[in-house]
């Protein structure tokens, strides 16, 4: 077996090996179990018989477990595990470093050190002090880990499974697989493949698991309050969205599972080569990567007892960030029904046909259309307009917190919800909100002690306010 640089102390190993002999599932994609007898790795919460401790190793992230020349579990599959939070209090360059190579298709590695503002040495020098692997392994581990989620969970041809993932053949796919695994891409079809995923090469199911608890009712709700009839649907169990992207159509349908603490996608889309990027905001919209125990911890620290706070907290992702400028324009010194309003009639206005139905605007449409339509004050269609030409001038890429605040109309409270919503950024405290502000001022908290979870405390004053209503009403 391989050696790896990753080492785990004696704390973290004996908190991991509590959580192993437990299989608790609040701790699923925070470690990973590898078996030196059998040369597999796997998810904490594996049903398979537990091994002996002298016989285990620990690994932060699976790429790690890799590295050591360790293969994943075919039955308890640690590619569908929630993300690690392995990276957390390490250099931030390291985790937009992580973010850039886990990419699909895999960009040049001096073409990420470029990104990331640092020479390639020093790039190669930030992940073998901090991940212990090179820059390469890193996107290598992670384009295998995505085509064993297809190959177990699709009946995609494996050439597109190879296309889609970054390889540039087959050939190369059944290399890297023997060569790390000593497996063949057939073998997992044949074990992983159930008949009742059958379907037709372009559409995808998934399933996506969390840590639970997961609040889902709660956050279908605030879904809903705000949703654009023209390409969402929800039901008591899902949600389904048409978008496009990139010029890129495609129709995602989820559905909550609670019993299996996952949920299941379901992905139509016109090009496969970017399936990896729509699953990914997927992930990101659906917050499946948060830590309940630790946001609970951060909400403690800020003031709010523990019979108010709100187990299974999630942020309630925007689709895009274009999308969620506009939200946060459209929503400036009106209610949520006005807003709502504004922005159902601009996507009824503009919005792009598909062949899945109706699509978000892209911001190419928005800047160039005088939004006459809309019975608002100049200056936010001005500003709607100015978002919405910055968002096109990006193409794939974001705007700048820096160029967002140039635009005349646009302040703190617009530029933080976009972070919050359309970014999923977990420390954004909207202090400017006047919800937020009255309901910190009835609890007397401490809203600085919640970071680097802040986003979360917003959200509990929100729900908090909501809940306190809907009381009222009563």
């Amino acid at each position: 077996m391989a050696t790896t640089s990753v080492q785990v102390s004696e704390q973290q190993r004996a908190c991991f090996r509590e959580a192993r002999l437990s299989r608790d599932r609040r701790f699923d994609g925070q470690f990973f179990v590898a078996v030196k007898s059998t040369g597999i790795f796997c998810r904490n919460v594996c049903p398979a018989r537990l091994p002996t401790e002298r016989n285990v190793e620990y690994f932060p992230m699976a790429v790690q477990a890799m590295q050591a020349g360790f293969r994943p579990c075919l039955r308890c599959r640690p590619d569908s595990a929630p993300g690690s939070s392995a990276w957390l209090g390490v250099n931030t360059t390291v985790i937009r470093a992580q973010k850039l190579l886990s990419e699909l298709p895999p960009q040049p590695i001096h073409r990420v050190a470029d990104r990331l503002g640092i020479s390639e040495r020093y790039l190669h020098s930030l992940l073998r002090r901090h991940l212990g692997l090179s820059p390469k392994a890193f996107q290598v581990f992670h384009q295998l880990l995505f085509a064993k989620t297809l190959l177990q969970q699709s009946t995609m041809p494996i050439t597109d499974i190879a296309q889609v993932c970054g390889f540039d053949s087959i050939r190369r796919l059944q290399v890297l697989m023997q060569k790390y695994w000593q497996l063949a891409p057939s073998k997992l079809r044949r074990q992983g493949l159930g008949a009742e995923q059958a379907q037709v090469d372009s559409e995808f199911r998934l399933a996506f698991c969390y840590r639970p608890p997961y609040d889902w009712d709660w956050v279908r709700r605030f879904w809903e309050r705000r949703q654009i009839e023209a390409c969402e649907r929800f039901n008591a169990r899902g949600y389904q969205r048409t978008f496009i992207e990139q010029g890129v159509a495609g129709h995602v349908a989820i559905e909550h599972c609670p019993q299996r603490n996952e949920f299941k996608v379901k992905l139509s889309i016109d090009d496969v080569r970017f399936a990896h990027a729509v699953l990914e905001r997927v992930r990101r919209v659906l917050d499946l990567d948060a830590d309940p125990c630790v946001i609970d911890a951060a909400l403690a620290r800020a003031g709010i007892a523990a019979e108010r706070r709100l187990a299974g907290l999630r942020i309630p992702g925007v689709w895009s960030v274009f999308e969620a400028g506009c939200r946060a324009i459209l929503g400036q010194q009106v209610s949520v029904k006005a807003a709502i309003s504004h922005l159902n009639l601009l996507v009824n206005t503009l919005g792009e046909n598909t062949a899945y139905g109706v699509a978000f605007p892209m911001p190419e449409r928005v800047a160039a259309d005088e939004l006459i339509f809309l019975r608002m004050p100049q200056r936010r269609k001005d500003a709607l307009r100015d978002y919405a030409r910055i968002c096109a001038q990006q193409g794939d890429g974001e705007p700048d917190d820096n160029t967002v605040l140039q635009i005349a109309g646009v302040g703190p409270w617009t530029l933080n919800y976009i972070r919050l919503r359309g970014r999923s950024q977990p420390d954004v405290y909207l202090g400017g909100d006047l919800i937020v502000q009255k309901q910190a001022a009835a609890l007397d908290l401490a809203p600085d002690c919640a970071a680097p979870w802040r986003s979360y405390l917003t959200l509990q004053l929100w729900r908090l306010a909501d809940e306190e209503a809907a009381f009222k009403e009563q």
